[in-house]
């Protein structure tokens, strides 16, 4: 299956009559998988800080004949995500799927990266993660799914220049399994996957460095990026459906086979 039409066929319907919450759904892959969860049937809430790139998306999913809603919230303010679900239960009348995947990101060597960018890293990721699935976890009860966003930077064996980056993002993966563990008897299920996909910035250094983009695509096993509706949202849709009813706790690596680690 290499095309949208193809690969979201296969989950027509899957998420039917279910509401899902999206973070950082306005560009790249939180914009993917909003638009995946759509496609399976699902009334998406996208969540953002900029209004104009999460409306764009509801308007994309509309057109497609879906149904969504931008809710702006900046999820590294408490009180902001305290109002959210509320918003969205307003909205759409329940809660059924939760997507963690807004982060501020952290690059650099451990030297380089300065204090206030890690610690929005953490804000905006763990600490962000955290409070999302604690607001969410009333709603969620019974049959609810939550996916939260790690990182393969966090597994590699060197992640010299991602350090601070991978340990938001690793701090997430434990969020994930204890969640998992401690909402198993709520019935929620708690995953996370570790994607790797084309990005406006991935693009950019293509065009800059192809040799060296095409260096880092030999370490690929399927040799290209994945694309973040066709490619990294059927992932996070089948996490979310009843056909991963017996899936808790796992981390899903979503790279082409780059990792290699499950």
């Amino acid at each position: 299956m290499t095309t949208r039409q193809s690969v979201t066929t296969v989950f027509d319907g899957a998420l039917a009559g279910r509401t899902a919450i999206v973070t950082g759904a306005g560009q790249g892959i939180g914009r993917g998988i909003a638009l995946a969860l759509a496609s399976a049937g699902a009334r998406v809430a996208l969540v953002g800080r900029t209004e104009a790139t999460i409306e764009a998306v509801a308007g994309e999913i509309t057109t497609r004949g879906g149904e969504a809603e931008a809710f702006v919230c900046d999820v590294s303010d408490g009180n902001a995500v305290a109002r959210l679900a509320p918003a969205v239960v307003d909205r759409f009348g329940s809660i059924s799927v939760l997507v963690n995947n807004a982060m501020s990101a952290a690059h650099g060597l451990l030297l380089d990266v300065d204090e206030d960018t890690y610690r929005a890293a953490l804000d905006s990721g763990p600490t962000a993660t955290w409070r999302m699935m604690r607001a969410c976890h009333p709603h969620l009860r019974d049959g609810g799914s939550v996916v939260n966003l790690g990182s393969a930077a966090g597994i590699r064996w060197d992640p010299s220049g991602t350090g601070a980056y991978a340990a938001a993002k690793e701090a997430v993966r434990v969020l994930t399994r204890t969640a998992a563990c401690e909402w198993a008897s709520d019935g929620i299920r708690v995953n996370a996957i570790l994607p790797l996909a084309g990005s406006g910035a991935m693009e950019q250094w293509f065009a800059r460095d192809p040799d060296a983009a095409q260096g880092y695509l030999a370490t690929v096993p399927l040799r290209r990026l994945g694309d973040p509706e066709t490619d990294i949202g059927p992932a996070v849709v089948f996490l979310c459906s009843d056909a991963a009813q017996y899936i808790t706790g796992h981390s899903l690596a979503v790279d082409g086979g780059q990792a290699l680690v499950r």
